[in-house]
């Protein structure tokens, strides 16, 4: 098993439906992997086009227990006074990027526009975002215990 960091490079969105109708929406993205989950900062008053431009950090091991890990990204319309609006999603599949960065010592998947969709697949807009997956040298310690004593095998 390779374990290794992921940076996930979240740049902007374009076009994303409006939930709020009398206000522009606050646009945030929680990015979530494998139980772990980051939130982008509010693009309080960007509207339909915000702008974010921020690098979260994911610990990743692979191969994992799924067959096909994914990046989940949710954007949301923050709301002060009742509860956050959904407006909607996008997956991307690792596999590929995940065996190219275990294989090269490092794999990028370029800034690409991602179709954000919601529960009924209907189109709400595009996100870019790209990604780095850079895997960790495991360092191996050669000492052995023997009773609470240890014994440097060097």
């Amino acid at each position: 098993m390779t374990i290794g960091l992921m940076e996930v490079n979240l740049v902007d969105a374009h076009g994303l439906s409006k939930c709020d109708i009398l206000h522009k929406i606050d646009p945030y993205v929680l990015i979530q992997y494998r139980g772990q989950e980051h939130k982008s900062t509010i693009a309080k008053g960007e509207g339909s086009n915000p702008e974010w431009n921020q690098k979260f950090t994911f610990r990743v091991e692979y191969p994992g227990v799924d067959q096909q890990p994914k990046l989940v990204l949710k954007i949301m319309d923050h709301d002060t006074f009742s509860s956050d609006d959904y407006i909607g999603q996008t997956t991307i599949y690792l596999k590929e990027v995940l065996e190219a960065g275990v294989e090269k010592g490092r794999s990028e998947l370029r800034t690409q526009k991602c179709s954000v969709v919601d529960n009924n697949q209907s189109y709400r807009g595009d996100i870019r975002v790209g990604l780095t997956f850079t895997p960790r040298v495991e360092t191996v310690s050669y000492s052995q215990d023997f009773g609470g004593w240890k014994e440097s095998q060097l």
